[in-house]
């Protein structure tokens, strides 16, 4: 009997403590599309319902349709090393989120343990989906439903707005400033202003020949390109005087139109799509075109 109630203690103490939450690497966030072109939502924890899953990939699988831009939404209860924003631009990276020509791929990372949203843009979408408007988007739609763990909700209706700023039928996202921003814009103003009169000023002496001081000497006769890195272009360019016939080499930089920014380790194989990967659903696999990831987005706490 009273190696009974020793055992009936022991369980009653285990069924105290907290489970722990499995904390996911990047490598272990199943990828639903590459079985199913039709979905974009990993949900291994069954933190969203089926049904607002479902509403999603329908939102996200149109989106595709209509743009181009892919997205990949991610629900999980905890990440390993706890950092949503390194996580969910990993996961962009490493699994080539976005067309490879275009870059234009979305991460977007719900960490119910850390308490965080996360969105990771592609390098082609940060100037179409730029982290101010990301951060709106959270503040306005998702942050006070997540706050309440009202995953379904707070998913939902960030999706939609997402969505809706994309494709053009939400507007008001991006057209309605906040009081807040009047300081950034007068800010902004001011600063083009500063940077316009500067580009004037370069402009009316930057021609001068420092030989014979004539304005507006000095013509372009030659120009080698002598290094691209991290997508700048240096040129080595030669001028002549046209007056003294004096000799000026200077380098100039400029951006890398080909640039598409830094790559992970090796290359990677993207199963599904051409005739890999199984089918799910009764639709065939889909695949990840190999966009690349920089630093844009923006996440929120809840």
């Amino acid at each position: 009997m009273r190696k009974l109630l020793y055992i009936l203690s022991f369980i009653g103490l285990m069924g105290c403590l907290p489970l722990q939450a499995k904390e996911y690497t990047v490598q272990e966030i199943p990828m639903v599309h590459l079985q199913d072109r039709t979905r974009y939502v990993s949900n291994p924890d069954g933190i969203l319902s089926a049904s607002a899953v479902a509403t999603m990939d329908s939102i996200l699988h149109s989106l595709e349709q209509k743009t181009g831009i892919q997205t990949l939404v991610v629900a999980v209860t905890g990440i390993e090393g706890g950092d949503c924003f390194d996580f969910a631009h990993r996961l962009g990276q490493e699994w080539g989120v976005g067309q490879k020509e275009r870059n234009n791929g979305l991460v977007i990372l719900l960490s119910t343990d850390e308490r965080c949203v996360q969105f990771a843009t592609g390098y082609g979408l940060e100037g179409v989906l730029p982290d101010a408007i990301c951060k709106r988007i959270q503040s306005r739609y998702m942050v006070e439903h997540l706050g309440k763990n009202d995953w379904d909700t707070g998913m939902v209706a960030g999706i939609r707005a997402v969505n809706g700023y994309l494709d053009g039928s939400m507007e008001n996202i991006g057209g309605e400033e906040d009081g807040d921003d009047t300081a950034l814009i007068i800010f902004l103003v001011l600063f083009i202003g500063g940077i316009v009169g500067i580009i004037a000023i370069v402009a009316h002496f930057g021609n001068q020949c420092p030989k014979c001081k004539k304005r507006h000497a000095l013509q372009r006769v030659s120009s080698q390109v002598v290094s691209r890195k991290m997508g700048v272009v240096t040129t080595e360019v030669t001028y002549l005087c046209k007056y003294c016939g004096h000799r000026v080499t200077m380098k100039e930089q400029s951006s890398d139109p080909n640039f598409r920014g830094p790559r992970s380790g090796g290359p990677t194989i993207f199963m599904g799509g051409g005739g890999f990967g199984r089918g799910g659903g009764g639709f065939s696999g889909g695949s990840f075109g190999g966009g690349s990831f920089g630093g844009g987005g923006a996440g929120s706490r809840f």
